[in-house]
C-alpha cells in the first residue's frame, strides 16, 4: 500500500506535457470518462489549448457487467460535440484498473463513428488488468490491494487530490445514493 497519495494537480501538470508532442490542436479531440476523468480532460483542454470542443461519456450502459450493477445511480448522458468519424481522440480517465471501463468507452466512441486513432491518457495506473489495455499516456503508477479504490476527488475551488476508498464502504455509499429520491426529501 503507497505511504502517500500522489499529487493529482502535478499529475494533471505532467500529464499535459507528456501530451504536448503527440496532439495537435486543431484536430486532437479529449472525450472524458465521468466523473474524473471529465475534470481531468478539462483541464488537459485548457493546458494543450485544442480548439475541437471536449466531450464526455458515461460509459454505465456499455459495460460488460451492466446486468449485474443495474443502472447506476448518478448516471449522466453522453456528450459528444464533434465529427468522431477520422478524428484523433483521446479517452481520459482519471484512474486505469481493470481495463473494463476503457473497453466500453471505446464501443460507445465507435458507435458516433470510426475514429482515425484512440488514445488513453490517465492520471494514475494502478494495475489488475483484465483485459489487453495500456495508457498511451500516464504520468504515475502504483499497486494497491483489490478492496481498495482510488478515487478522485474534485474541491469547492476546483482542486484535484486523491483518496483511498474500502470498495465495501463505497458499496454502501452507492446502495444508500440508490435508495435516496432528492424529489421526496432524499428518501425513497
Amino acid at each position: 500500500m503507497p505511504t502517500s497519495l500522489p499529487d493529482a494537480e502535478k499529475l494533471c501538470t505532467a500529464l499535459a506535457d507528456a501530451m504536448r508532442a503527440h496532439v495537435d490542436p486543431a484536430r486532437t479531440a479529449l472525450v472524458g470518462i465521468h466523473t474524473g476523468g471529465v475534470w481531468v480532460a478539462e483541464r488537459l483542454h485548457a493546458a494543450l489549448g485544442l480548439k475541437i470542443p471536449a466531450g464526455s461519456m458515461d460509459v454505465s450502459f456499455y459495460r460488460d457487467d451492466y446486468h449485474q450493477r443495474g443502472l447506476q445511480p448518478n448516471t449522466k448522458a453522453s456528450q459528444i460535440p464533434f465529427e468522431v468519424e477520422g478524428t484523433h481522440i483521446v479517452i481520459v480517465d482519471d484512474v486505469l484498473f481493470t481495463g473494463r471501463t476503457i473497453r466500453a468507452a471505446m464501443n460507445e466512441l465507435f458507435d458516433y463513428g470510426r475514429p482515425a486513432k484512440i488514445d488513453l491518457a490517465v492520471l494514475a495506473d494502478r494495475a489488475g488488468r483484465e483485459l489487453p489495455v495500456a495508457a498511451t499516456f500516464c504520468p504515475h503508477s502504483l499497486s494497491l490491494p483489490d478492496t481498495q479504490m482510488l478515487a478522485l476527488e474534485r474541491s469547492a475551488d476546483g482542486k484535484l487530490s486523491f483518496k483511498l476508498v474500502d470498495k465495501s464502504k463505497a458499496a454502501e455509499s452507492d446502495e444508500a445514493a440508490a435508495d435516496t429520491d432528492p424529489a421526496d426529501g432524499g428518501k425513497k
